[in-house]
């Protein structure tokens, strides 16, 4: 039986993940209630991490936020970990779960990545760092929702963490380059597509530019598609908010598509009755 004190600490974990992201809110709040906590936790590590890096915040603050982001991690590793919601919210997940840390300090990897930014030359080098800031997210999620065969799934779990990156730079190709003076797109694509940075920087939606968001939309549908073969071996009752986290979540492409794929001006999303229509037919093949 949990005390208040770790209820309090959950719920924090929780409107993190309810503010940040309707999408995986939506998802992952249909799992069992420990389970739901759980996911909430780590998100909400990620989160932070992630706010840590892409803050508003000078480069030196950045490194410093991360530096000691991490410092809190090496304190969790030794379990001398820090009194903080974040941290007491993780420790009883580690209790409950058959966790590992190594993915965690992964996701700081990617973070620090981020925070140095450097424009990926190759796929290869994008789907390294996609591995880095989400890969580790799915494998961080494993011993909660695949309990019995996370050792089997790790080549899953990255799939689908590197799918749902790629699917965040599609759908933030704009912002990232207005807001944060990153292109996250490939060099030696862009070069192949004859699509330049001058475009992007005006808004220009070629057919080129279609051309190669579609060659990292393809890419990312055939992970989502890998992931989905090995859903039965995920447990019984996270298969339906794991499989409705993917569908939403791949749902974001088709969105930019029915917006003329107008993704450097346009915010795009999945409306809360595409989420419901999703969840209705998942919910009718289980």
């Amino acid at each position: 039986m949990h005390s208040r004190q770790t209820e309090a600490d959950f719920y924090f974990c929780k409107q993190i993940i309810r503010s940040r992201s309707k999408s995986f809110y939506y998802a992952f709040s249909k799992l069992p209630f420990e389970k739901a906590n759980a996911v909430y936790a780590i998100y909400a590590f990620c989160r932070i991490a992630d706010d840590c890096a892409d803050g508003n915040h000078s480069q030196l603050r950045k490194q410093q936020l991360l530096k000691q982001l991490k410092r809190e991690l090496d304190l969790f590793e030794k379990q001398n970990e820090i009194d903080k919601p974040l941290w007491r919210a993780l420790r009883q997940v580690f209790d409950d779960y058959d966790m590992e840390i190594q993915p965690f300090f992964d996701q700081l990897t990617g973070q620090a990545m981020d925070a140095d930014f450097t424009m990926p030359q190759t796929m290869h080098e994008l789907e390294q760092y996609s591995y880095y800031v989400a890969g580790s997210v799915g494998l961080m999620l494993l011993p909660v929702i695949a309990s019995k065969n996370a050792a089997d799934l790790r080549a899953a779990a990255i799939d689908l963490g590197t799918a749902m990156q790629l699917t965040n730079i599609l759908r933030d190709v704009g912002e990232d380059f207005h807001q944060k003076q990153r292109i996250y797109l490939p060099q030696d694509e862009l070069d192949y597509f004859h699509y330049a940075q001058q475009e992007l920087q005006s808004g220009a939606v070629t057919k080129q530019f279609i051309s190669l968001w579609e060659k990292l939309a393809v890419r990312a549908e055939h992970l989502y598609d890998s992931f989905l073969h090995n859903i039965s071996q995920f447990d019984p009752d996270s298969r339906i908010p794991v499989s409705l986290s993917v569908q939403v979540y791949r749902g974001i492409l088709d969105a930019v598509r029915n917006n003329g794929y107008d993704c450097l001006s346009k915010r795009n999303y999945v409306s809360k009755d595409r989420m419901k229509e999703i969840s209705t037919t998942i919910s009718s093949y289980s």
